[in-house]
C-alpha cells in the first residue's frame, strides 16, 4: 500500500466510535525503514475559522485493522494529542 493511499482513508477510534478524519502525514524511523505513527489534524480551534492548534499522533501499534475506507485504530485520544 502506498503512503497516498493510506492517508485518503478515514479514521476511526474504535473507543469512542468518533472519527478523527484522514492522515495528513506520516512518522517514518529511517533507520528501520518503517512507519511508526500517523498524524491526523486534531480538533479546530474556532468554528473551523482559525485551524487546527494540535494534532493526533496515532502510534503504528494502536492501529487495529486497515480496510478499503478507514482505519480502526484503539487510542485514548488525550494521550495521543500533541500541541503544534
Amino acid at each position: 500500500m502506498r503512503i497516498c493511499e493510506l492517508k485518503q482513508k478515514e479514521i476511526i477510534n474504535t473507543c469512542t466510535c468518533k472519527s478523527l478524519g484522514c492522515a495528513t502525514d506520516v512518522e517514518f524511523d529511517c533507520c528501520c525503514s518503517r512507519l511508526t505513527a500517523l498524524v491526523v489534524p486534531g480538533p479546530c480551534r474556532f468554528c473551523s475559522f482559525f485551524g487546527h492548534e494540535s494534532e493526533y499522533v496515532i502510534p503504528w501499534e494502536c492501529i487495529r485493522q486497515i480496510g478499503e475506507d478507514i482505519i480502526l485504530v484503539e487510542i485514548q485520544e488525550d494521550k495521543c494529542l500533541r500541541k503544534q
